[in-house]
């Protein structure tokens, strides 16, 4: 019985192992069928989601689970914006986890940090201020910026310094909201509820540097 098991696993046909490989660990979504429905989100996140418009993000290399979250809650309406809450409700689950497969396997483009944000922001990043209740940045997003694709924690290394700006100053505004997110939303409004304007740009410059 052995043997025939051993056989039928070696004359199986080679697509079975490739199919099988080329499915992200996280979402199961598949990196080449995302690639063919990629094409209507390069109009503002750039090929191979390197954006070249700073006010929107990069998504080449981002966490494969975050994508999919992010498209899931512009879809139910929890996260609002105008054109990607638009362009969600059109996607399927499979559309989802097959976009997030496809920009998490693509190679991200670096950025770079002003000299000036250093002094600032390489402090709260690496190990924040306990004097006013703030966690090291690392902590959640790496030492590096990439993320922790099991808790779909973002990849923030490399991203433009504008959109971050952007995201950290809504997510101040949605500290303390009786209507403000849940999960990962709610632990970064709470941390960017005690971030000053000072604060933000070193940490958004700051970040679009790391590698």
């Amino acid at each position: 019985m052995k043997r025939v098991l051993l056989a039928a696993v070696l004359c199986a046909p080679l697509s079975v192992f490739a199919e099988g490989a080329a499915r992200d660990p996280y979402t199961q979504g598949s990196a080449e069928a995302g690639a063919g429905k990629a094409a209507v989100c390069t109009a503002c996140h750039g090929p191979g989601g390197n954006s070249a418009n700073p006010e929107w993000p990069k998504l080449a290399g981002q966490s494969s689970r975050f994508i999919l979250e992010q498209l899931q809650l512009f879809k139910s309406g929890k996260r609002q914006n105008p054109l990607m809450s638009a362009q969600a409700a059109m996607l399927a689950d499979a559309d989802m986890k097959d976009l997030a497969a496809y920009f998490a396997a693509q190679p991200a483009s670096p950025g770079v940090a002003s000299k000036d944000a250093i002094p600032v922001a390489q402090r709260l990043y690496r190990a924040g201020d306990a004097t006013r209740g703030i966690p090291a940045c690392a902590a959640c997003h790496g030492p590096t910026g990439a993320g922790v694709s099991t808790a779909a924690y973002p990849r923030i290394g490399g991203q433009h310094s504008v959109y971050v700006t952007a995201r950290l100053k809504l997510y101040r505004e949605e500290a303390g909201k009786a209507d403000a997110a849940e999960g990962n939303q709610k632990i970064m409004a709470a941390v960017a509820a005690k971030l000053t304007d000072e604060d933000i740009a070193a940490l958004a410059s700051y970040v679009n540097g790391l590698q």
